[in-house]
């Protein structure tokens, strides 16, 4: 049987790594044009929070599904979904029908990201793994310069609808370099999916998710009462089936180790400190900056670039420090940040934020590329593909979760300031976060309309601060244990 052709199958994962990553920070950067032509800053949130949950819903299946009948099915399904995905969301004419093929986009992205980690697992060895994984972080840098330039380009000569579309070319590259040059032994032993543990996982992320997306809806107790019930009744029934599989989706043995557990509870708290700060930040800019869509994106491009710094470092942190004293340096620096972000005034200059982004980045990819090599190094190898995707999950769980909770902190603050202010309407906060739209309002109003926008921002980070200070709570509660014992990186 030929050899998988190494250098190819790395360039497809680090393809697939960049059209997820520029997907993400051109979403952003567009967003403010998306909300004012579609008119929907109230659910603005839901663009990305359905896709998040879509996302961590189908990566403990995809994962299973990988370590039980190959990587390359699982990764060439994912490949194709996310590309059909995108280009039924370039193709949407309002609001709703974003939201709904953003959910088949999600179901794509489930299966690409955690499989491809997965893949460089196989094809490195530890040795050499961080380094890789840290080449395949730096892709979200090299997006993220990239992608505002691009963004604002098409935004402002083009359509948003063609942000989508650029994903389309690069995905099908990707997956005829899949299908030709990766190559690996078929699986002989077909494990029986674990189908009660997968449905009721399943029902379990959904409920939760939808539980906190309706916190601030006014549904109705009853409704509430009735989601919180479902997640009880899942959580008991999912871990009543995992014990009862003879392969479960989800080996609860995983979780019993103390360290996994809290290093993928840091994941989860982190990546939603992430999506806070990538997610608002080009809304700050160009709705109390003025600045365009083109310069908005890069106010956390040096994030991304910082990031790239902090997954190469990782390897020497971890063996000098331990990966409980890595994390408590790397904690305070995004403690530090978000203070900073809290206590600037409403007209701060464009260079303070690429400084707390650059100091944001560093912290976010030492941390991401640590849970990643520490998660996969904790179990056995043949649990590599589910403990990858489980930490997968925790970090697409933290963003679908704390976006709701920021979309909850945001849109109430902004509710409050219209209170505040009866001349002032939801159809101009519409327009006053994008800076082109803006043009379109009285210049009366526009310096209240930026203080209720100013104050919906900062409660933002001041969620943030606080599951920061969980993080740091949750570290300093587990026993570190020697990361680099018999083992080199």
């Amino acid at each position: 049987m030929k050899k998988t052709n190494v250098p190819l199958i790395t360039l497809a994962i680090f393809m697939t790594t960049f059209m997820t990553a520029i997907e993400g920070t051109i979403v952003s950067t567009a967003m403010p044009t998306i909300v004012s032509d579609l008119d929907g800053l109230e659910i603005m949130n839901w663009v990305v929070s359905i896709f998040l949950l879509m996302t961590a819903v189908s990566t403990p299946l995809y994962g299973k599904l990988a370590d039980s009948i190959g990587r390359k099915p699982v990764f060439l399904f994912g490949i194709g979904l996310f590309v059909i995905g995108s280009s039924l969301c370039g193709l949407s004419q309002n609001m709703i029908e974003l939201i709904f093929f953003r959910v088949i986009q999600g179901l794509g992205s489930g299966a690409v990201q955690p499989v491809a980690v997965t893949i460089i697992a196989d094809l490195y060895k530890l040795e050499k793994r961080a380094k890789m994984l840290g080449l395949n972080s730096s892709f979200w840098g090299v997006a993220s310069v990239i992608a505002p330039l691009l963004g604002g380009f098409i935004v402002q000569h083009l359509s948003w609808h063609w942000v989508f579309y650029i994903n389309v070319p690069i995905g099908i590259i990707a997956f005829l370099l899949v299908v030709f040059y990766l190559k690996e032994p078929k699986y002989s032993e077909k494990s029986k999916l674990d189908l009660k543990g997968t449905i009721w996982l399943i029902i379990l992320l959904l409920s939760l998710m939808f539980f906190l997306q309706e916190l601030d809806a006014n549904v109705g107790l009853a409704i509430m009462a009735v989601l919180g019930l479902l997640i009880v009744i899942s959580i008991i029934a999912f871990f009543k089936a995992e014990k009862q599989a003879e392969d479960p989706i989800m080996p609860l043995s995983m979780l019993k180790d103390k360290e996994f557990l809290a290093i993928n509870l840091i994941t989860l708290l982190i990546s939603g400190v992430v999506i806070g700060f990538e997610f608002y930040i080009p809304t700050w800019m160009q709705g109390i900056n003025a600045t365009s869509a083109s310069l908005a994106g890069f106010a956390v491009t040096p994030s991304s670039l910082m990031w790239i710094v902090g997954s190469f470092i990782i390897g020497g942190m971890l063996g000098k420090f331990g990966i409980k004293r890595t994390y408590d340096y790397m904690l305070l620096v995004l403690l530090i940040a978000d203070i900073a972000l809290i206590l600037v005034p409403i007209y701060t200059p464009f260079w303070v934020f690429c400084v707390i982004a650059a100091f944001n980045g560093t912290a976010f990819g030492t941390i991401m590329t640590a849970s990643q090599l520490r998660s996969q190094t904790i179990v056995n190898k043949e649990d590599i593909g589910v403990a990858t995707s489980f930490n997968t999950l925790m970090k697409y769980l933290g963003q679908t979760m704390m976006v709701s909770f920021y979309g909850i902190t945001f849109n109430t603050l902004i509710a409050q300031g219209l209170v505040h202010y009866p001349h002032l309407t939801q159809e101009m906060m519409n327009k006053i976060v994008s800076a082109q739209k803006a043009k379109e309002l009285s210049s009366s109003v526009i310096p209240q309309l930026r203080q209720v926008l100013f104050n919906g921002l900062k409660g933002v980070y001041v969620v943030s601060l606080i599951v920061i200070g969980l993080s740091i709570l949750l570290n300093r509660i587990y026993q570190d244990r020697e990361f680099l014992k018999n083992k080199k990186v």
